[in-house]
Order: structure tokens, then C-alpha cells, then sequence
């Protein structure tokens, strides 16, 4: 199971890291300068409303689904119909309560627009998870790995016409791009991506007809409850943020326009670590089911995710006014887009500090969730919700998206500890005091290394790139990873 997980990260890895950065980097940042701080400030802040009552699509369908088939295979063929319709009766449902909240929260026909269409989004989103979830079920890793990035792939496409093409129906009066634009540019992209993995999950079914059965609905949704009430916990302490900065201050849309520049690369970074839980979730479900041990691969899994995100986070921490400036610089208006910099530069250095307890998350929550531990995850979730919103609402009035950011840091690393500890609790694993001494090893030098890199030269790219190849060199020095171990796992397994 190492072999199967090393080889088709690697192959997962190679092909996002080439298209889902580029995007949150390239042409996301760049909707952002063309809509504006403001305008793009309420889209991000209603694109997080909007996925706040994700729960009502999924249901925790998709995570139990991802553990059931990859522990079934057989259940793709008689679960699939009844599954498809009863998404898509969700969807209306989801539809129906998120434009109600949005009506009594106070947004006007504009942003109830808006709503409407990111809530379509957010059914096709969750509609391609869940046909993801089948697909990686089965183990068809290759798959998954094109339909993961066939939507941003095709987003970018139609987002260089509309930032480049100069086409006029799509500027709003003050000459900028219309938000509106970007969105449907998404929807299209969600849309294809649907279908085409519609299109192969029907192919690896044996049969297709729909149905709605109540009886098995009803089996499915109380099965699934555990998931959903996971995802809905902590969908509310990690997208929170932006809507209670919309919401609370006289100049929320700013403020969250400038949260949302700070968070754009740790959504990058985020997404990365996703494609880990992606891939150990149905192997860690498939070894739990035969009773193999887990713990080989949970220690290679968090080092190869920890390690860059160490790197990561101080990298960001140490250059965060450069980063912001090569991001956000406008040479059009400098005074106002330096004024953003010089608040959105620590929001983005804590919140890319949250990385590395989001990568801790991703390992040893996924294992819990293909353990079935979800009670005690449940806790944890509901805690770090409750948490999260109290710590927002004495910070924000004083610090605004600073505050907020501070919030989610303490949030993230309170959660991923909780984590460590159930799963020490309940797998019982040998503590490694050897791979524990050399990550602080590993976080020192790193901090070292990015403290001596700027003063290198006064060009800040070129110490950035000397400080990463130095942290990578590191590693390996103190043998946090090791070229020969990762070799012996490719080719004995």
C-alpha cells in the first residue's frame, strides 16, 4: 500500500502542481485586480456563505461513500442510481434554504443573484466530489488524478478571455470586469467536469437506472449523518471568517478583500493537501477492513506532507511583504494597492502558518474518518466551531482581518493537537521521539535559513529560491527524508 500511495501521489501531485497553483496564483489574484479589492471582497465573502450550508448537498455522502466502495467494490452498481437522485433532491433542498438565510441575513437582489449562482456551483462542486469519490473507491487513482484538475484546467481557459479579450458586455460601469462573469466562467467549467465524470462512473457501473427509494435514503442519510455533521463543523470554523468580517464591520467587503488576499495562497497549498486525504482515505479504509497496520504509512504520509509545510510557512512568514507586493502590486493605483499590502502581509503570514496544522489534519483526521471515529471528531469540530466564532467576535471589531487570521491559527493548531492525541489514543502507535526530535530540528534550521537568505541580495526572488533549495537540502542532511528509503518503497512496496 506505500507503493500504490507514493506512485499515484506522485503522478496527483505532478499534474495539480501544475494547474491548480497557476490558477489560485496567476489567474485568480488576477480577477481579483481586475473586479477590484471591494467587489472581490463580497464574492469571496458570499462564495463562503454559500459553501457554509454545504452539508445540506452532501451529507457526508461523499466521505462514506469514498470508505464504503473502497471497501465494497460491488456497491458502485447497486448504490449509485439511488444515490445520483437523492443528490440531486439535496441540491433543491440546499437551493431553497440558502437563498431563505440570505433573504433574513439582508443581502439585496445583487447578492441574492449572486447567492443563486454560486449555490448552482456549489452542487456541481459537490456533485463531482461525489463522483469522485466513486472513481477513487475503485482505486482508479489515474482517473481521479484528470477529473481533479479538468474544472481549474478549463476555468483558466475561459478566464485569460475574459481578463485579455478585451469583450465589453463583460465590464461593469466603472469599466472594471463584472464579478458576475467570473462566476458564470465557473459554472461552465463545473458543469463539463460534471458530465464527464457522470460519464465514467456510469461506465464502471454495470447498470444505470434511476430511482428514489425512501427506505434506502433514509438508511443512506442515517448512515452518512456522522460525515455530514463533521463537515458541516468544520466548513463553519474554516470559512467562518470572511462572512463575519462582511457582516460585522462598516467596511467589510475591504476587509475581507484584504482577508481574501492573505488566504488565496493558502487556499493553493491547501488544495495540495487535499489530494493526501484524496488518496489515503479509501487506503487507509481497505488496510483497516483486512487489519493491516497503518502506522508505516501514516509516518510516511506526515512527513512528506510536513516537511514542505514547514518550509512553506516560514517561507511565507519571512517574506510576506515581498510575496504580497509581487502578488498585489498595482502600477496603476500603488498608493491604494500598498495600503491593502501593508494590512493583508501578516493576515497572509498567520493564516499561511495554519498549513502546517492543516497538514497535520489532513493525515490524522482522515485516518479517524476511515477508522469510524466520529464521535470523538464531532467533539473536536464542534469545539473548534464554537471557538473560532467566539475568538471572531471579540477580535474582529479590533483588528479586523488581522484579528480574524489570529482566530483561525489558534483554531487550526488547537484541532490538529486534539487530533494527534485521539489517534495516539486509539491506534496505541509506538511515539517516534526520533522523527519528533528531527521535525524541530528540521523547523530550527529552517528558520535559520530563512533568516540568513535575505540577506544574501536585494533580490527577494532569489533568496526565496536559495532559502527553498537550502530547506530541501536540510532534509535531507538530517535524513527527514531519505532518497534511498523513498526508492526501496517504489520498488518492494
Amino acid at each position: 500500500m506505500q507503493k500504490k500511495f507514493v506512485t499515484n501521489l506522485a503522478l496527483l501531485l505532478s499534474m495539480n502542481l501544475l494547474i491548480k497553483p497557476f490558477f489560485v496564483i496567476f489567474i485568480d489574484r488576477s480577477v481579483q485586480k481586475a473586479v477590484g479589492t471591494e467587489d472581490f471582497g463580497a464574492y469571496f465573502a458570499l462564495f463562503n456563505f454559500t459553501f457554509l450550508m454545504n452539508i445540506v448537498l452532501d451529507f457526508g455522502i461523499t466521505n462514506f461513500n469514498n470508505k464504503n466502495i473502497a471497501q465494497n467494490n460491488h456497491l458502485l452498481t447497486k448504490h449509485f442510481s439511488s444515490l445520483f437522485v437523492l443528490k440531486l433532491l439535496l441540491a433543491l433542498i440546499y437551493i431553497l434554504i440558502t437563498l431563505t438565510f440570505g433573504y433574513f441575513v439582508g443581502y439585496d437582489f445583487r447578492y441574492i443573484k449572486l447567492v443563486l449562482i454560486l449555490g448552482f456551483n456549489q452542487f456541481l462542486i459537490s456533485l463531482i466530489m461525489y463522483l469522485r469519490s466513486n472513481i477513487a473507491g475503485l482505486h482508479f487513482f489515474k482517473t481521479d488524478s484528470i477529473v481533479s484538475i479538468l474544472d481549474r484546467t478549463i476555468l483558466i481557459g475561459l478566464c485569460i478571455v475574459l481578463l485579455w479579450g478585451n469583450l465589453p458586455w463583460t465590464k461593469n460601469s466603472s469599466g472594471r470586469l463584472d464579478v458576475l462573469w467570473y462566476v458564470y466562467a465557473q459554472t461552465i467549467s463545473y458543469f463539463i467536469t460534471a458530465c464527464i465524470a457522470f460519464i465514467i462512473v456510469v461506465g464502471k457501473a454495470e447498470t444505470l437506472k434511476l430511482k428514489f427509494s425512501f427506505p434506502f435514503s433514509l438508511m443512506i442519510l442515517k448512515k452518512s449523518f456522522p460525515f455530514a455533521v463533521l463537515v458541516l463543523l468544520m466548513t463553519f470554523y474554516n470559512r467562518i471568517d470572511s462572512v463575519m468580517l462582511e457582516r460585522m464591520l462598516p467596511n467589510g467587503d475591504e476587509q475581507s478583500g484584504i482577508y481574501a488576499q492573505g488566504y488565496r495562497l493558502l487556499d493553493a497549498t491547501n488544495m495540495i493537501a487535499f489530494l493526501f486525504a484524496g488518496l489515503l482515505l479509501p487506503i487507509f479504509s481497505r488496510m483497516l477492513k483486512y487489519k493491516e497496520s497503518v502506522e508505516q504509512l501514516v509516518k510516511l504520509s506526515f512527513t512528506l506532507l510536513i516537511t514542505p509545510a514547514i518550509v512553506i510557512a516560514a517561507g511565507c512568514f519571512f517574506y510576506k511583504h515581498e510575496l504580497m507586493e509581487l502578488l498585489y502590486l498595482d502600477k496603476k493605483d500603488v498608493a491604494g494597492s500598498m495600503a491593502h499590502i501593508k494590512q493583508s502581509a501578516p493576515v497572509f503570514a498567520l493564516l499561511m502558518s495554519c498549513f502546517i496544522a492543516i497538514s497535520t489534519t489532513y493525515v490524522f483526521g482522515t485516518l479517524l474518518t476511515a477508522n469510524g471515529n466520529m464521535k470523538e471528531l464531532n467533539i473536536m469540530a464542534a469545539s473548534g466551531m464554537v471557538f473560532n466564532i467566539v475568538m471572531n467576535l471579540i477580535l474582529i471589531p479590533r483588528y479586523s482581518a488581522l484579528g480574524s487570521a489570529v482566530a483561525s491559527l489558534i483554531t487550526q493548531f488547537s484541532t490538529a493537537l486534539v487530533q494527534v492525541l485521539i489517534v495516539q489514543y486509539n491506534f496505541k502507535f509506538r511515539i517516534n521521539y526520533r522523527l519528533l526530535f528531527t521535525l524541530c530540528l528540521f523547523a530550527v534550521g529552517v528558520i535559520v535559513i530563512n533568516y540568513f537568505s535575505k540577506m544574501l541580495s536585494s533580490q527577494f526572488l532569489v533568496n526565496f529560491s536559495l532559502m527553498v533549495a537550502a530547506s530541501i537540502l536540510w532534509a535531507f542532511l538530517i535524513r527527514l527524508i531519505s532518497i534511498k528509503s523513498m526508492l526501496r518503497i517504489l520498488k518492494y512496496g
